[in-house]
């Protein structure tokens, strides 16, 4: 018998050379004389020195990528992990050959952090800035920033000479700028603890149109906001929105935001230059900042000084880096401060009403009934407060669309913070019905001025009089009856004007004012319209409805809401009574229909009718069971219980900081209406009109070393050239100073040619 010996090519020897390694069954890897050789079915596809890593790693994603071996095997036969060979494959993908040379681990010798960074962290330590406000400005972690803190062996400062202010007018040594290691914790003083507002930026650029220093020393964290430089120039596009400088200076809206915000990190377009493109975009109708794509960033970096505007990206990071302050509430309320002081006559009348916004996104949130729409869809509500001439006030965001009842005691709290123990009227609309609240309300110092709601007499049409009167220049003429009404039973007393209409509508108004004359009181109830197009006018032309951002935040879970299932049996009870309204309907009939020479007696008819009998207890069972079972649920319950998953709601810090903002600028709009109304004859009807087309239209720039003059194009008629023109005039007597420059702005209208 043969053995496996005799036959050699058959049987051949199974053990491996030295250095010879299977990556699988086709593929070799062979090590000798410090080479090595990696082949493929006897092809020889790699040849590279022991010692060459790159060659290898190379060989390695060959290996994987054109599918001859897994990373598997190939990790196992190159002695490493299948996660070195992954790695490899992405620096491969990104950076070709020369990407695989790198070795692993972070490179020995080169410092983790630049050396401004170690600087700037060391500076904002010692002015006395948190861990967490210098991650937020630096845009990292807090932890980040105390490993930081400890390698440099923080500690807090020696008083050292004072080196470059950021905000001072001029920069005395340039080496304050250098790249040089530094000794660790050698850093400037502390700056004093109620910096002054006025302080302007300084720049080391001298052409407008190339701001390299700036942007060079925004990047090493010298700068907070870039200083404007303006250059001449003709038919600059938009440039007529310049008008609206002295406006917005007016409001103090830059003042307020360095008091509430105080800056947002080292960069080159700061904290006044952000508010100021966002208001500037409002003015323009510029709505949402993806809508910056459609315009030259050159174009509109002219009109705030800069060599170019803020893109999509950074402003929108800017608007984060706002809503991180968690401030928006705040600078609302400072906003509003300083409208009061400027307006107090007009703060007499205060309406207020809900605006709601219709959410159309995929997350569950709370419903409200749109009533421009006539249904309940998803959607926040905003409560604004306007003052006597529709101007806006103030805003909050209500709480899962709380009605007007509910969000009026918060309302009146922060209308008694800003206006001090003077006493206000408040005027809104039937969704503020209850006359429990009116008597609080009264009782707190207000004024209520309502319409009714309900049902109410009619009032005989002997006892209405013809009312004229000249309100705020306006002359109006009503017909109205004026009575006094109780209500709780006759523990509130108060007036009531009731207005009738050509058409014999009556139209009941509920007061506690009893001084005022009553075509006053007619006038200013239905003078709320005002408010309705204002939230109209907003949602047009400024986009008060559009979502800032599409993040959530967390509500409160156990907010009371009603509960669904009683919706189930309320449903269910009311099939129930209708069936057995039905049944009784059809009984009766079949009694009235009786022939009584068949049956005489009504214990006849029912032997005979008896199923009817039997199918009306049935009902009624049905009926009994099912308010049973209703009067065993709660009326409401918390929301969780509804709700899958996290209850949420839409954020509201840059929504609440962008509607600010677009107030201001519809503030703005309304006080360059005011000044233009006595140049302009249908100032009333068109101003607005005529202002929008004045700040939209181009104009000339002419800069000197102090003003800097805007001459606008010609309109599209000469009396309306002649109403900017006058216009002009007016805000030149203000001598108002462009934000962030001692430039004086100065106007006028080219002559038509």
């Amino acid at each position: 018998m043969a053995s496996p010996g005799d036959y050699p090519e058959l049987f051949p020897r199974t053990d491996c050379p030295p250095g010879l390694v299977h990556i699988n069954g086709r593929c070799l890897l062979q090590t000798r004389d410090e080479r090595r050789v990696v082949s493929i079915a006897g092809i020889v596809i790699a040849q590279y020195a022991a010692s060459d890593r790159m060659s290898e790693a190379h060989a390695m994603v060959s290996l994987v990528d054109q599918d001859h071996a897994d990373q598997n095997d190939v990790a196992r036969a190159f002695g490493c992990s299948t996660r070195t060979v992954r790695r490899c494959q992405e620096r491969f993908a990104v950076g070709g050959l020369p990407a695989l040379a790198r070795t692993s681990g972070y490179p020995k010798g080169l410092r983790r952090l630049p050396e401004v960074r170690d600087r700037v962290v060391s500076r904002l330590k010692a002015e006395g800035y948190s861990n967490c406000d210098i991650a937020r400005r630096l845009g990292v972690s807090e932890t980040a920033i105390r490993k930081q803190l400890k390698r440099l062996g923080w500690r807090d400062p020696e008083p050292q000479p004072p080196t470059l202010a950021l905000t001072g007018g001029s920069y005395p040594n340039l080496s304050a700028f250098s790249t040089a290691p530094v000794e660790k914790c050698v850093t400037p003083p502390a700056p004093p603890a109620n910096p002054n507002l006025s302080a302007l930026p300084a720049s080391l650029d001298t052409d407008p149109g190339d701001r390299f220093m700036d942007r060079l020393l925004a990047r090493l964290g010298k700068l907070d906001d870039a200083a404007p430089l303006f250059a001449s120039g003709s038919h600059v596009p938009r440039a007529g929105v310049l008008l609206a400088i002295p406006a917005l200076t007016k409001t103090g809206v830059f003042d307020c935001a360095k008091i509430v915000f105080g800056d947002i990190g080292p960069a080159f377009y700061g904290l006044r230059t952000t508010v100021l493109t966002l208001i500037l975009m409002a003015l323009l109708r510029i709505k949402r900042p993806e809508a910056l794509k459609e315009h030259a960033p050159a174009n509109l970096g002219r009109l705030l000084g800069l060599d170019r505007a803020p893109e999509v990206k950074t402003l929108r990071r800017k608007l984060s880096a706002l809503a991180a302050h968690g401030r928006a509430v705040e600078f609302g309320r400072e906003l509003a401060s300083r409208r009061v002081e400027a307006r107090g006559d007009a703060i007499g009348f205060l309406y207020t009403d809900g605006h709601v916004r219709v959410y159309h996104g995929k997350h569950s949130i709370p419903k409200a009934h749109v009533a421009r729409m006539r249904i309940a869809m998803p959607a926040t509500s905003d409560y604004w407060v306007n003052d006597r001439d529709g101007e806006p006030l103030f805003v909050v965001t209500a709480e899962a669309n709380a009605g007007m009842v509910r969000m009026l005691p918060p309302l009146l709290a922060e209308i008694r913070a800003l206006i001090g123990e003077r006493r206000i009227t408040i005027v809104f609309d039937r969704g503020g019905w209850s006359p429990k609240l009116f008597r609080d309300i009264i009782d707190q110092g207000f004024d209520i001025l309502t319409y009714r709601k309900g049902r109410s007499p009619t009032i005989a049409r002997s006892r209405f009089r013809d009312h004229s009167a000249l309100i705020d220049g306006r002359k109006v003429a009503y017909t109205l009856a004026d009575q006094g009404v109780a209500l709780l039973g006759g523990s509130l007393r108060l007036r009531q004007v009731t207005r009738l209409s050509e058409d014999g509508h009556q139209t009941q108004i509920i007061t506690s004012r009893r001084d005022l004359p009553a075509v006053e009181v007619a006038y200013r109830m239905f003078e709320r319209w005002r408010q309705e197009n204002f939230f109209k006018y907003l949602r047009e032309e400024y986009a008060l409805d559009a979502l800032a951002d599409h993040q959530l935040e967390a509500a409160d879970p156990a907010r009371s809401v009603p509960n669904p299932a009683r919706y189930v049996l309320d449903h269910k009870l009311r099939l129930a009574r209708l069936e057995l309204q039905r049944l009784a309907s059809q009984y009766g009939l079949d009694a009235l229909a009786n022939v009584e020479t068949k049956r005489r007696t009504m214990r006849g008819f029912k032997i005979a009718a008896s199923a009817g009998g039997r199918a009306i207890a049935a009902a009624e069972r049905r009926v009994a069971q099912l308010e049973r079972r209703r009067s065993r649920l709660p009326h409401r319950v918390p929301v969780s219980q509804v709700v899958d998953g996290q209850v949420v709601r839409l954020a509201t810090e840059r929504k609440h900081l962008t509607n600010c903002l677009k107030m201001v600028a519809y503030q703005a709009e309304g006080e360059l209406v005011r000044l233009i109304g006595e140049h302009y004859r249908r100032a009333e009807d068109e101003g607005r009109t005529l202002i929008q087309t004045a700040l939209a239209s181009a104009a000339d720039l002419i800069v000197t070393k102090t003003e800097l003059t805007v001459v606008l194009a010609p309109l599209s008629s000469r009396h309306r050239s002649t109403a900017v023109a006058a216009l002009c005039a007016e805000l030149n007597a203000g001598a108002t100073v462009f934000p962030g420059t001692k430039l004086r702005m100065r106007y006028s209208v080219a002559a038509r040619v």
